[in-house]
């Protein structure tokens, strides 16, 4: 190569790297950040921090254990982007599961872990104090599993109750679950899916969302077996026909109005 060439090929890389490096995103993730960037972020105005809570549990045959964990990480992360002033804690992983003696609910399985509700509340509390310590004044809950809701909304209300001299307060951020639950599922059905497929768990609801979060969390040569073996393999409904594109749907509706809502909790503050 000629050096000519190269001086020109220099020259390219030089001039274009700056560009490419800020389309970069900034991180929001709080992991990702040191202790002095993040006091930057808080002193720029970023006071919202999203606390994703998922939890460890079974799945049915055809989906990983931390499917909520990821898929909260990842939603939670396109909301605060959304937003434009909120970063993202590390997700809460552990969480109320069911009983150990006897077992009951998800703990029925292997890989399901729990905790008692006292104990768990006892972690956003600890969790939310620390966050306030350091400047941030909207704590906002985004649960991505129905069995911890009231225990979100009842450290919540105590904790705000606590601060109400404060600029700080606490959002359980109820609206997350119930997109999941009621306006995804509503969605599917206009497209004719019926209430028996799309299902509660491990259904076509739950797995199509799964494979828009990260096709890697869903076993595909499984999703045949998780109709045939229904209620006693912890499926509730019939995820084969699920699809990535099906669970965009449900993304998107989710993102939407959860950032909705908080915008509107933060207001009213």
């Amino acid at each position: 190569m000629s050096s000519w060439i190269c001086a020109r090929l220099l020259l390219f890389l030089l001039v274009a790297a700056p560009g490419a490096i800020a389309q970069v995103p900034r991180p929001i993730m709080l992991e990702e950040l040191t202790w002095t960037e993040l006091r930057d972020e808080i002193g720029s105005g970023k006071t919202t921090i999203i606390v994703p809570i998922g939890g460890t549990e079974q799945n049915g045959p055809h989906m990983v254990l931390g499917k909520h964990n990821v898929r909260v990480k990842v939603l939670a992360e396109r909301i605060a982007r959304a937003l434009g002033n909120a970063l993202v804690a590390p997700v809460l992983a552990y969480v109320p599961e069911g009983g150990t003696a006897p077992p009951t609910a998800h703990m029925r399985f292997p890989g399901t872990i729990t905790m008692a509700d006292d104990t768990y509340a006892k972690v956003l509390e600890s969790a939310a104090r620390s966050f306030r310590l350091h400047g941030f004044r909207d704590i906002v809950f985004l649960g991505d599993h129905g069995g911890y809701q009231k225990v979100d909304q009842a450290v919540a209300t105590r904790l705000n109750r606590e601060w109400a001299n404060s600029p700080a307060r606490v959002h359980a951020m109820d609206e997350y679950y119930l997109a999941t639950e009621t306006d995804y599922p509503q969605a599917l059905k206009r497209k004719g899916y019926r209430d028996d497929e799309i299902g509660t768990h491990a259904g076509l609801a739950d797995t199509s969302l799964a494979l828009a979060v990260d096709p890697r969390l869903v076993r595909a040569e499984q999703l045949a077996a998780g109709r045939a073996g229904a209620k006693a393999e912890g499926v509730y409904g019939n995820p084969s026909r699920a699809s990535a594109e099906l669970g965009q749907l449900g993304v998107d509706i989710i993102v939407a109005r959860t950032v909705e809502a908080i915008r509107k909790a933060v207001a009213r503050r």
